[in-house]
């Protein structure tokens, strides 16, 4: 499998990285959590832009850019902009969505931009391209805050996704009972060991969905998201938690071989 580095971070081998969601809705709180995610086990800070209460003032979002990147020094920067039909904070134009997220790649301040599925193929396309032009990566992402689909219907999302060319396939679900918990591992374990020739990022939501943010390294699953302070979806656990859990299934597993 084909492995992506973005500043000196390889995702896709070994532990799983940790993404934490920087989730303030004014700059003074955006920058406040960003410089506190030096003192933490971060790999990678994503900006959940639809929470930025200026986000569709293009000068204000160009301008939070820069002040974001300029705190976070050399941690990497994943831009996301959550629909709310996905579980977002903010209603967004299809023409719109896709301005807003090409503009984030094309200022070189970010290194992954986020592009929801359901945004159609054609979007989907559109953002990859003048991203990969702009040397940033994709994360190309689908969220089911309703139900967990079965597994095949999640190892197709996760092919389509790879069939778009981006450059990391990621699905969240939503869990009904224990068992959804083990067709997404599952369906992520098939889509790995099988078709994926990219990382891949799954993760099961809530409480009842947080066994699979820890362990991403037995079934295939690259990336997981912890909190810094403030959650970004439901499931999500403090990132010190996260980091010592995965440290210590890591240290086990290596022993076991």
């Amino acid at each position: 499998m084909k492995t992506i580095t973005i500043r000196n971070i390889e995702i896709g081998t070994g532990i799983p990285k940790i993404c934490a969601p920087i989730v303030g809705a004014d700059k003074k709180e955006i920058l406040k959590q960003a410089d506190a995610l030096h003192a933490l086990p971060v790999d990678v800070a994503e900006w959940r832009a639809d929470w930025f209460e200026d986000v569709f003032d293009v000068a204000s979002f160009t301008k939070m850019l820069v002040s974001l990147r300029a705190s976070l020094g050399n941690i990497p920067l994943l831009m996301t902009f959550r629909t709310s039909a996905e579980g977002g904070r903010k209603a967004i134009g299809a023409e719109a969505y896709a301005g807003l997220v090409i503009k984030a790649a094309q200022t070189g301040l970010v290194d992954l931009v986020d592009v929801e599925m359901s945004a159609g193929d054609e979007i989907v396309g559109r953002i990859i391209h003048y991203a990969h032009a702009a040397k940033v990566f994709v994360v190309v992402s689908h969220h089911d805050f309703d139900k967990t689909p079965d597994k095949e219907e999640i190892v197709r999302w996760l092919c389509r996704m790879q069939g778009t060319g981006a450059d990391i396939l990621k699905i969240a679900v939503m869990p009904r009972c224990k068992k959804d918990v083990l067709t997404l591992l599952a369906a992520t374990e098939e889509m790995v060991s099988e078709y994926a020739d990219r990382p891949v990022i799954t993760m099961s939501m809530a409480d009842t969905g947080a066994i699979s943010r820890l362990c991403g390294e037995v079934f295939g699953s690259s990336m997981t998201f912890g909190s810094a302070g403030r959650a970004s979806a439901p499931g999500q656990m403090d990132v010190r938690t996260l980091h010592s859990m995965l440290t210590t299934l890591h240290k086990v597993l290596n022993n076991a071989e």
